[in-house]
């Protein structure tokens, strides 16, 4: 009851309450495309032929996972968020390695208007590309109804379109609604899917192909592996920070303690993304060769998603992955320095190199425990599917990115509660106990 009353409280701020009605009308919109099929395609045969050919699943389910669930089914909106996904990825990286770009971004909110509007010209590029890609694809495969420029050219418009139509959306959302655009267009297809996937337990259980008590094993993990996502996402490494006491004048300043929060997952998602971008693409070409070529149809028989090799290999990349990411992102040598200019310190360290190898070293040990979690949490599904034999509800990655999304999300609803003096959803008894005084 207590729970139901403070959901309730959303809707007794106006603020708040346009911001939910808004973000959940722009995500009905999105899911109205979802149901549009793309002219021309045989729908069901490439189902059929995704099913049939692993290396092409691999590839079209990591691509399915930022499209909302839309890319298997080549609907009007199969490409959703992941050419805006693509192009800031790359735009990120290149901000890190290009002088001009780098500038941009330490020129405040002119320049990330303009880093914005340079993302989205490559999101136009990147879906022509991947819609381009997509048509050639079903043509070869004669899943085109009637093939020619006609059909690529109406297909790639539409795709392309409508991509850019879903990136405005989540831009919509982003300025007018609650959360992230981009994440809750792929966190309200990661949901949509999962009624489905218990469907389709259900029946395996009621036509015999599924025990009953293997399916309640894996509803069992499904809950804990939750779980432990939600422990671990929100778990930290505080590192106090003293801030030396000043006088200019008649006014004191500093004097007071604080810390940095330094988080287990500190790159999130971005790990698993990248290794699985750079497993996919050769995966597909061997599975492309695989006809032609006896060595790589052996290739390809021993190394695919269900293999041991392959979740081997996938490990080890996301953990270097997340060492990379974290360089990027981090740089301990400017936090190391921007305390130091603030007149603060790290108690027992002197401020500047030693402080700066301290981070290093935190950094060092918190990204070897959050790769491994990562990593772990990524081929997880695929040994339960093996050792089982049968498959889990929901991937590694889609997990992650459905946990972490809506804990920010609840945060975010959180601090409007608490501004306007409501209980939230992650209050506990001592903050309820100051709030009721």
């Amino acid at each position: 009851m207590v729970l139901l009353k403070n959901f309730l409280n959303i809707f007794n701020i106006p603020e708040l309450r346009k911001k939910v009605l808004f973000t959940l009308g722009i995500l009905f919109v999105y899911r109205l495309g979802t149901h549009i099929p793309a002219y021309g395609v045989n729908i069901e045969a490439l189902q059929t032929m995704l099913e049939q050919s692993r290396g092409l699943g691999g590839l079209f389910a990591y691509i399915d996972l930022f499209s909302g669930g839309t890319f298997r089914d080549c609907t009007i909106f199969a490409l959703g968020v992941m050419p805006y996904i693509t192009a800031s990825i790359m735009m990120q990286m290149l901000s890190m390695t290009v002088p001009k770009l780098e500038a941009l971004m330490k020129e405040g909110d002119y320049g990330r208007q303009l880093i914005n509007q340079y993302t989205r010209y490559l999101a136009f590029g990147v879906g022509l590309f991947q819609s381009f890609s997509y048509a050639m694809l079903i043509e070869r495969s004669g899943l085109a109804y009637s093939p020619g420029w006609g059909f690529r050219l109406l297909f790639i418009f539409s795709l392309t379109a409508c991509s850019m139509f879903v990136m405005w959306l989540g831009e919509q959302v982003s300025i007018l609604g609650i959360g992230n655009g981009s994440s809750m267009i792929i966190f309200a297809g990661i949901v949509a899917r999962l009624p489905g996937e218990m469907q389709r337990l259900l029946y395996q259980v009621s036509e015999g192909f599924v025990s009953p008590w293997v399916a309640i094993i894996l509803l069992a993990l499904f809950v804990g592996i939750t779980a432990c996502v939600v422990f671990l996402e929100r778990g930290e490494r505080k590192i106090p920070v003293q801030y030396a006491r000043r006088v200019v004048g008649q006014r004191v300043y500093g004097g007071q303690s604080t810390y940095i929060p330094f988080k287990i997952n500190t790159p999130g998602v971005m790990p698993v993304i990248f290794a699985g971008a750079v497993l996919n693409i050769p995966t597909f070409l061997i599975t492309a060769l695989s006809s032609k070529f006896e060595f790589f149809k052996r290739l390809a028989e021993n190394f695919n998603p269900l293999t041991l090799s392959f979740n081997i290999v996938e490990f080890l990349l996301i953990i270097l992955f997340s060492f990379v990411y974290t360089a990027m992102i981090f740089s301990p040598n400017e936090l190391a320095e921007n305390i130091k200019k603030s007149g603060g310190f790290i108690p027992g360290l002197r401020p500047g190199k030693r402080t700066a190898d301290f981070f290093e070293y935190i950094l060092v040990r918190i990204g070897l425990v959050g790769g491994i979690y990562l990593a772990t949490l990524a081929i997880f599904p695929n040994i339960i599917t093996q050792t089982l034999s049968v498959h889990f509800p929901v991937g590694g990655t889609s997990l992650l990115i459905m946990v972490g999304v809506a804990l920010e999300l609840a945060s975010q609803i959180e601090s409007y509660l608490i501004e306007h003096r409501y209980e939230g959803f992650l209050v506990t008894g001592r903050m309820r106990g100051r709030l009721s005084r």
